[in-house]
């Protein structure tokens, strides 16, 4: 099955360009481990990121969100596509160039316990990444350090602590802390919220909130949870089954959404306001495997619009790829018939 044309134009002010990326995971068996299959992780997939902009990422657990994250951050090598940051080939550098990009281009994890070393103080923590950059001497990295620490909310006097001595608030502002550290343009945001108390989580949005406003930041903001990326996005991407299926900026696409998963994924958002509520959206089913992805429109087989439809448009999301297609201003979508919702 051939991906249809994405019509994917990158913005004039465009800091981040992700182009059809592609991801495979090969599954391999027998004697010679030969490939077999491979798990479509994610799947022709192009977005921009303006400067300055968030661009909140959603969809199901397993639909690709944080393997299109890690890839255009090149942790993950990329099977296919590019990915261009500020006019250089992420996908395509290597030795100082991808070193020289990763000062620019940085990561704060889903779960901040398990991703700071149980065995370096804070202060080790955080310094890394100067060191590892060769930034500054010993005396204006302590000196970092501290200023860093500060701006995410944290007492100085912490850099001589071990990660377990801290809350999981306070970890994911080290995790955050070390991001920061490198001055960084670009930040991948990957369910930084997602292992934290509810009272927690609000504080950690508003401080990277006020970050992204006083360091001119850009964020990719992979969530699940809808809420939030509302508050914190200036355009939301819609992935489902490895592939961005909609495309809008927040407030339109909150308002009216024009895929059929999208609405489905909105009605889930609890209110307790009944003027604003949605009915409740029940998919059939489950995701299919990205192994084997249904044929034509990856979502026809548990959409609720196609059971509408006359045989033969249904016949066409079964077996026709609809493209990634402008239904309005900066208001892309991939459905043959998202005219009709």
């Amino acid at each position: 099955m051939t991906s249809a044309p994405t019509n994917h134009k990158p913005m004039s002010n465009s800091l981040l360009t992700v182009d059809r990326l592609e991801k495979y995971f090969p599954i391999r068996r027998g004697l010679l481990s030969r490939v077999v299959a491979n798990v479509k992780a994610v799947d022709d997939v192009s977005f921009d990121i303006a400067e300055g902009e968030t661009l909140g990422l959603v969809g199901e657990s397993g639909c690709g969100k944080t393997t299109a994250g890690r890839t255009l951050l090149r942790l993950l090598d990329p099977t296919g596509g590019t990915v261009w940051f500020q006019g250089r080939d992420v996908a395509a550098a290597r030795g100082d160039a991808l070193w020289r990009l990763r000062r620019e281009m940085q990561i704060v994890f889903q779960d901040p316990f398990g991703s700071l070393n149980p065995r370096m103080t804070i202060r080790g923590i955080v310094e890394e990444g100067l060191v590892v950059h060769r930034l500054g001497t010993k005396h204006e990295r302590m000196e970092k350090v501290r200023e860093t620490l500060e701006q995410v909310g944290l007492e100085p006097g912490y850099m001589n602590r071990y990660p377990h001595e801290f809350s999981g608030g306070q970890r994911q502002r080290i995790c955050v802390a070390r991001a920061l550290a490198l001055n960084p343009r670009f930040m991948v945001l990957d369910e930084p919220i997602s292992a934290l108390d509810v009272s927690i989580q609000s504080q950690i949005i508003n401080l990277l909130v006020a970050l992204r406003e006083n360091f001119k930041l850009t964020y990719l903001f992979i969530s699940h949870d809808l809420s939030v990326v509302e508050y914190i996005s200036d355009r939301v991407a819609v992935m489902y089954l490895g592939q961005i299926v909609e495309l809008a900026p927040a407030n339109v696409l909150y308002r009216k959404p024009l895929h059929p998963y999208s609405e489905a994924l909105l009605s889930s958002i609890p209110t307790m306001d009944p003027a604003t509520r949605r009915a409740r959206i029940v998919l059939p089913g489950d995701v299919p495997s990205p192994v084997n992805p249904p044929s034509g429109c990856r979502f026809h087989p548990r959409c609720p619009l196609r059971a509408k439809l006359a045989p033969a448009d249904q016949r066409r999301c079964q077996e026709e790829v609809p493209a990634l297609r402008d239904l309005a201003p900066g208001h892309l979508t991939r459905c043959h018939f998202a005219e009709k919702m």
